[in-house]
C-alpha cells in the first residue's frame, strides 16, 4: 500500500483537524442532538467518537515514543462503544471542549515525531510499532486522517465528500481496495484523471464519476455530486456490493519510506 510522505500526511492531518474545529464550533445544543449521516448515531455520537479516536491515537504515539505498545481503546471495542454512548448526550460546549483537547493532544504527538530521517530498521518515529492494526505510527496517521475527514462529513455541517482532496481520495482508493469482493475487479475512472484498477477478480466493472463520488461510495458514504455510473462490457449495470470496512493487518513498512501520492 502506498501512502503520502509523512510531511504531506502531517499537513493533511492538520488541515482535517482545523476543519473539524471550525465546523464543531458552529453546533448548538440542538444540533448535537440531531441525526448524523450514520444510521443510529446523532452528531453527539460522532463528536464523542472523534474525541475518542483522537485520544486513542495520541496514546498509541505516546507509548510508541517509549518503545511500548498499548491497545487502542481501554476495554477494546466494547469499551469504545460504551464511552461513545456515555458522552453522546453532552451539550455542545462540552463536546467542543472535548474535541479541542483531544485534537490538541494528538497533533502534539504527531508534531514531535523526528521525521523522515528515521531509520525504519530501528523502528523509530513514523515507523515505530503500534498496536493499531499491527502496524506502525504511519498507519496510525493515515487512520486519523481518514477518521477526521470522513466523520467530519458525517456531521452534516456542509463539508461533505465533495470537499475531499484528490490525495485523500487516492488514499481511499488504495486503502479501500480491500472492500472489493474476490470475484470482482473494479476499474475506477475519475472524470479527467487516469483510471485506477482495484481487485483481482474475473468480473470487471467500470465505475466512473467525479473522484470524490467514487471515494465516497468506496467509503460507504453517499456520493454528493450525482456523477456515479457503473458499466460492464459497455452496458450500464448496478454498482457492485462491497465487503465490510478493512479489518486486516497492513503490510509492514520496511526499508525505503513509502512514496508520496
Amino acid at each position: 500500500m502506498t501512502a503520502p510522505q509523512p510531511d504531506l500526511l502531517l499537513a493533511g492531518i492538520h488541515q482535517a483537524a482545523g476543519n473539524v474545529t471550525t465546523d464543531v464550533a458552529k453546533l448548538s445544543d440542538a444540533d448535537v442532538k440531531a441525526s448524523s449521516a450514520l444510521p443510529g448515531w446523532t452528531r453527539g455520537h460522532v463528536l464523542a467518537h472523534l474525541a475518542g479516536i483522537s485520544n486513542a491515537m495520541a496514546r498509541q504515539l505516546e507509548y510508541a515514543a517509549r518503545g511500548e505498545t498499548v491497545e487502542l481503546y481501554d476495554g477494546g471495542m466494547d469499551g469504545r462503544n460504551k464511552a461513545i454512548d456515555m458522552a453522546a448526550g453532552h451539550d455542545a460546549a462540552t463536546h467542543q471542549a472535548d474535541v479541542a483537547a483531544a485534537l490538541d493532544r494528538v497533533l502534539r504527538a504527531f508534531d514531535v515525531l523526528p521525521g523522515v530521517k528515521d531509520s525504519s530498521a530501528n523502528q523509530t518515529g513514523w515507523w515505530a510499532p503500534i498496536s493499531y492494526r499491527g502496524g506502525v505510527v504511519l498507519d496510525g496517521g493515515l487512520a486519523l486522517w481518514r477518521e477526521l475527514v470522513i466523520h467530519n462529513a458525517d456531521l452534516l455541517t456542509g463539508r461533505g465528500p465533495e470537499t475531499w482532496s484528490r490525495p485523500f481520495c487516492a488514499h481511499l482508493f488504495d486503502f479501500l481496495a480491500a472492500r472489493v469482493p474476490p470475484e470482482e475487479k473494479l476499474v475506477l475512472q475519475p472524470l479527467g484523471l487516469a483510471p485506477v484498477s482495484i481487485g483481482t477478480g474475473n468480473r470487471s466493472t467500470v465505475v466512473s464519476g467525479m473522484v470524490t463520488d467514487i471515494a465516497a461510495w468506496l467509503a460507504g458514504r453517499e456520493p454528493t455530486l450525482g456523477s456515479l455510473r457503473a458499466s460492464a462490457a459497455a452496458d450500464g449495470v448496478d454498482l457492485p456490493e462491497l465487503l465490510p470496512w478493512p479489518s486486516g493487518t497492513p503490510t509492514p513498512k520496511q526499508g525505503v519510506p513509502p512514496a508520496g501520492l
